[in-house]
């Protein structure tokens, strides 16, 4: 992996910040993105106190929106002309129902259409790699979302439990048709459940958020939920790999809530609406 452009969406905290220590390790040229720089430069100094911050870059960006998103993917593409792994990281669980600029669900906009979009307005700087790699960071709940294309995007059908599992099946509905895209262009594309992690998603006050707390504590930790991903973004013998759903680093079929045809073209043309 050396001096290989590798870019992680939420590499500040949690997950993303392991998956940016272990590149960094493996002598990769790390991009670490995070939305707020104050944090972004205290994982870049807790970095540092290893010798790893030599190799990583921090990049300042919002996926909140349509149009911040767009400029973070301008950013990347005029920086870095070659990315050779996109790890799609970032997400949010959402306690309360938040509508952005674009009028769509938080969750919805940063779990699903984010992604969706880095991964194909970075498309040309990953066909410059010679066999780049995109791994989105996905999650188990998908499977217990009911996603109804004309309220789910707009949080109309807005849950604390659900409009996050139906946000991160959007993302899975279209993991066949975005494999099959990027395989055209020499890209390998494939999702991964990390594992049930101790992160601060879904951290909130009062009793719940006390309760919840407790209940992490027997969770894994961040570096654990690190591994999939990254084995995900290095293994040579995964380098062919193309349009799989892998449970930590067991590849597992999709559940028949992700099998549904005519909502993952719903969401697609939903999804290739809204960018457009």
């Amino acid at each position: 992996m050396e001096g290989k452009v590798c870019v992680v969406t939420g590499g500040n905290t949690g997950i993303g910040f392991e998956i940016v220590r272990a590149l960094a390790k493996q002598s990769a040229h790390v991009v670490l993105i995070s939305r707020n720089e104050s944090k972004g430069k205290t994982a870049v100094n807790a970095l540092q106190t290893e010798n790893l911050a030599s190799t990583v870059d921090l990049i300042i960006g919002d996926l909140s929106t349509i149009s911040n998103v767009k400029h973070l993917s301008e950013k990347l593409a005029g920086a870095y002309p070659k990315i050779d792994v996109l790890i799609n990281n970032a997400g949010v669980w959402m306690t309360k129902k938040v509508i952005n600029e674009d009028n769509l669900e938080m969750s919805f906009m940063v779990n699903h259409l984010a992604p969706f979009m880095l991964n194909q307005m970075l498309l040309t700087s990953l066909k410059a790699s010679e066999k780049a790699r995109v791994v989105n960071v996905s999650a188990g709940l998908y499977e217990r979302g009911v996603v109804d294309v004309n309220k789910t995007p707009y949080g109309d059908d807005f849950g604390r439990i659900k409009s996050y599992a139906n946000s991160k099946l959007c993302n899975v509905l279209t993991l066949s048709r975005q494999a099959e895209k990027l395989e055209n262009a020499n890209i390998t594309f494939n999702m991964v459940h990390p594992g049930v992690i101790r992160t601060q998603l879904g951290d909130s006050s009062g009793p719940i958020g006390w309760l919840l707390k407790q209940i992490k504590k027997k969770w894994s930790t961040p570096e654990a939920g690190a591994i999939a991903p990254v084995w995900l973004a290095t293994a040579p013998e995964l380098a062919s790999v193309n349009g799989r759903y892998f449970n930590e680093k067991e590849p597992t079929s999709l559940h028949p809530v992700a099998q549904n045809l005519a909502l993952a073209d719903a969401i697609w043309d939903l999804s290739t609406k809204l960018i457009s």
